[in-house]
């Protein structure tokens, strides 16, 4: 069978453990005991952003989930589970959304083309879209409404996390868990806070807060 692609993934990986094995001959031991992260990353699932890469962070230290365009869409289990077991049993005491200009996802919510069954998730982005329409159509310039559109997103998926009863619950208990809204640069490769963290639901609109006493 000829090289190819897939079997280069097979060869940097016995490099990748001879690399590591030779600076700490225990270090997959060690990993193999149990993990600890502090931060739950929820990110967008395109290849050019790896969580690990961009934040100069080891196997062990971020626990990821990643879909496309870096959503906490209520219904999606797969999210939710990820959400429960960071906090509730990893006690994670940081939460990182982390969205990415030029985001593919964000791009296609700007318009109207059919795209099949991501129609129904981009739905979610198109309702940032809609809710901060005054704003968005005040940039007349494309990308940069483009952008403002990924920031407003990542911002509106920090208060769907802070929405969620497995946060407040965290925040009633005093666990000392934080939320927080970044955005990558794929063009400088440099991360921006957008200054949205939460540390309790004090910022919620009453509705959404949960009687958990």
């Amino acid at each position: 069978m000829k090289n190819t692609y897939y079997h280069q993934l097979l060869e940097n990986n016995k490099e990748w453990v001879e690399e590591m094995t030779a600076k700490d001959k225990n270090y997959f031991e060690e990993l193999s005991k149990g993990q600890k992260p502090p931060v739950l990353w929820i990110g967008c699932a395109d290849s050019r952003v790896p969580a690990n890469e961009i934040t100069g962070t080891h196997p062990g230290e971020l626990f990821v989930h990643r879909n496309i365009a870096n959503m906490v869409v209520h219904t999606d289990m797969n999210m939710l589970s990820v959400l429960d077991y960071a906090v509730n049993h990893l006690g994670v005491t940081h939460i990182i959304v982390c969205g990415h200009y030029g985001c593919g996802g964000v791009a296609a919510a700007m318009q109207n083309k059919s795209l099949g069954l991501i129609n129904k998730w981009i739905r979610n982005i198109k309702e940032v879209y809609k809710d901060n329409i005054t704003e968005l159509r005040k940039i007349s310039d494309d990308k940069k409404r483009f952008d403002r559109l990924v920031e407003l997103n990542v911002k509106a998926q920090v208060y769907d996390l802070a929405k969620t009863s497995i946060v407040q619950n965290a925040w009633k208990n005093n666990t000392g868990l934080e939320i927080h809204g970044w955005v990558y640069g794929l063009k400088d490769g440099v991360i921006k806070d957008l200054k949205v963290s939460m540390d309790s639901a004090e910022h919620l609109d009453a509705i959404f807060t949960f009687d958990l006493d």
